[in-house]
């Protein structure tokens, strides 16, 4: 199985001082336990992401400068974790979707990447900016939503712009297997001329290191640390858990990140060296192995960003409430086509007690529907 975010193939260039073929490919106890885990991202990821949109859309009237952030953040976590189970079943299945969607699911982490670490850089600028700069910020406030959603507009651009290496040169292609008659069908980077592969196999993960990682990190240790000054000096009961948040975010995001951005720095240092195989298969399974640490941001982000505040917790609290007052409505609403049908049949009109504290219970329920937002 071709490593899933393999933008660049490690084993093309460079040399293997080791006699012989060198296989790179994973064993199957590898591939399993890969699968698992990616799965399990998948899962909290499109359940936690999905509930920060739906708040955004149906529950919070009053929008600020952060939930646009973290609307444009939820999105973009989306994209991978539903392109993430694509990518692995055409990858246990030689790519049955065909080029297009070679191309498509293979720009997908690229996008999440760049798109998801600037707009979390946007939104440690924004806390700054509110924290910090208070007295300058407070009567602009309102004015700046419009940005918000300028800046966005600019980070998805960017994003995509940094993506487009990856969408113009991944390839689906089959290579013929040395000593055997099979062939391996194939979706990564593929190059003509050796001049372009060396430059992109060193531009790619340069530019995923520095925008996608070094960047966001200075910008958000530079903001986190004036905020955490600010927060210390201020007279507040809550000033302890804020700096206790700001603390869990900053160090959330370097364990996430920093191992597989560590690992693929020194891949890309030896690309061109001579390598020998066994370690090279070690370096192989640290990087999907920190790798898959990365992707774990995507359902953390939900948590850290969104519901460790009040408001989304009531907002999701109001969300619950809601499919658990549809669920009894649609309940109570089955029963009572049933009973009607068998009024009809038997010819006689029955009271029950029961039915109606249902009908009272569905009518308190359908009174809390979206009545509880915003304040």
């Amino acid at each position: 199985m071709v490593s899933v975010t393999s933008d660049y193939d490690y084993s093309a260039e460079g040399d293997y001082s080791d006699d012989g073929l060198c296989n790179l490919n994973p064993n199957p106890v590898e591939d399993i336990i890969q699968t698992c885990i990616h799965s399990i991202i998948c899962f909290f990821g499109l359940i936690g992401n999905a509930l920060v949109i739906v708040t955004y859309i149906f529950y919070k009237r009053t929008k600020t400068m952060t939930d646009v952030y973290l609307f444009n953040v939820a999105v973009a976590d989306l994209v991978f974790v539903v392109a993430l189970p694509f990518i692995i079943y055409n990858e246990r299945h030689s790519w049955l979707m065909g080029p297009v969607a070679c191309k498509m699911l293979r720009s997908a982490y690229s996008i999440n990447l760049y798109s998801g670490m600037l707009l979390l850089a946007c939104i440690s600028g924004d806390r700054y900016v509110a924290i910090v700069q208070a007295r300058r910020s407070f009567g602009a406030r309102s004015r700046t939503l419009i940005y918000s959603r300028l800046i966005c507009s600019v980070v998805w651009v960017c994003a995509v712009a940094l993506t487009l290496p990856t969408l113009i040169y991944t390839e689906h292609f089959e290579e013929q297997n040395l000593g055997a008659e099979t062939v391996t069908v194939m979706c990564q980077l593929s190059f003509s001329k050796n001049e372009t592969a060396k430059l992109m196999k060193v531009l790619v993960p340069g530019l995923q290191m520095a925008i996608g990682f070094l960047l966001p990190l200075l910008v958000m240790v530079f903001c986190y640390c004036r905020i955490m000054c600010t927060l210390m000096r201020a007279q507040s009961s809550l000033r302890h858990k804020a700096v206790r948040v700001v603390f869990a975010v900053v160090v959330v995001f370097i364990m996430c990140h920093l191992p597989y951005n560590v690992t693929l720095l020194n891949h890309t240092l030896s690309l061109f060296k001579e390598r020998s195989c066994e370690p090279e298969k070690i370096k192989l399974q640290v990087l999907a192995i920190s790798r898959s640490i990365a992707y774990l941001h995507c359902c953390l982000n939900p948590i850290l960003y969104a519901f460790i505040g009040v408001k989304f917790r009531s907002h999701f609290q109001q969300i619950m409430l809601d499919l658990w007052c549809f669920s009894k409505k649609y309940i109570y609403s089955a029963r009572t086509s049933r009973r009607t049908s068998d009024i009809c049949i038997s010819g006689h009109v029955s009271s029950d007690g029961s039915n109606n504290m249902s009908y009272l219970s569905a009518r308190h329920c359908s009174g809390t529907n979206l009545s509880k937002t915003d304040n």
